[in-house]
C-alpha cells in the first residue's frame, strides 16, 4: 500500500504544481495569464495567517472519520496542501484512483474555505462548490470539524515540509 500512496502523492504533486499557475475552464486546465508570482495582490495575509498556512502545507493521511466512506479511506485517503491549492484523493489497493478532487483554499488559522475547481468522474458534481470547515493543526495532527458532522475527520502528516 505504501507504493500506491507514494505514486498517488507524486501524481497529485504534479497536478497541484500545474494548478498553482493555472485554472480550469470548461473542464480543461488553462494556464493563467498572470501567475500568482506576477500578480500585484491587494491583500497580503498577516503573519498569523502565513504561519498557520505554513503548518498546513504537506501531505496528510486520513486517520479517523465520522464517515470514512466506502471503501473506507482510513489509512489510504490523502489530503495535500501547497499554500494555494488543496487536493484529496483515495487510491485503491490496485493503484487506481477511487476519487480525487481539489481546488483553491484560504486558511486563516481557524477556518478553512475551499472552492472545488477540479474532480474525477466520481466527484465531478463537487466542481464549483465552496465549503468552510474549522481546522486546527497541532504538530503532525490536523483536525477538521464540519458543523454538519459529515466531514469531521482527523488526519496525520505523512511528510515533513522541506524534506525529500
Amino acid at each position: 500500500m505504501a507504493g500506491v500512496c507514494y505514486r498517488a502523492m507524486m501524481l497529485v504533486s504534479l497536478v497541484l504544481a500545474s494548478v498553482s499557475s493555472a485554472s480550469f475552464l470548461g473542464g480543461q486546465l488553462v494556464a493563467d495569464e498572470n501567475p500568482a508570482s506576477e500578480k500585484n495582490d491587494a491583500v497580503n495575509p498577516d503573519a498569523a495567517e502565513q504561519e498557520a498556512n505554513a503548518k498546513l502545507i504537506g501531505t496528510w493521511v486520513l486517520e479517523k472519520a465520522q464517515d470514512p466512506g466506502k471503501p473506507s479511506g482510513i489509512g489510504t485517503r490523502l489530503k495535500m496542501f501547497n499554500g494555494t491549492h488543496w487536493c484529496v484523493l483515495q487510491p485503491a489497493a490496485d493503484g487506481k484512483i477511487v476519487f480525487m478532487h481539489g481546488g483553491t483554499y484560504e486558511y486563516d488559522g481557524t477556518y478553512f474555505k475551499t472552492k472545488t475547481n477540479f474532480a474525477g468522474d466520481r466527484t465531478a458534481t463537487f466542481i464549483g462548490n465552496e465549503t468552510t470547515v474549522k481546522l486546527t493543526v497541532e504538530g503532525d495532527t490536523l483536525r477538521q470539524l464540519d458543523r454538519n458532522g459529515v466531514f469531521t475527520e482527523i488526519w496525520r502528516r505523512v511528510d515533513k515540509p522541506g524534506k525529500t
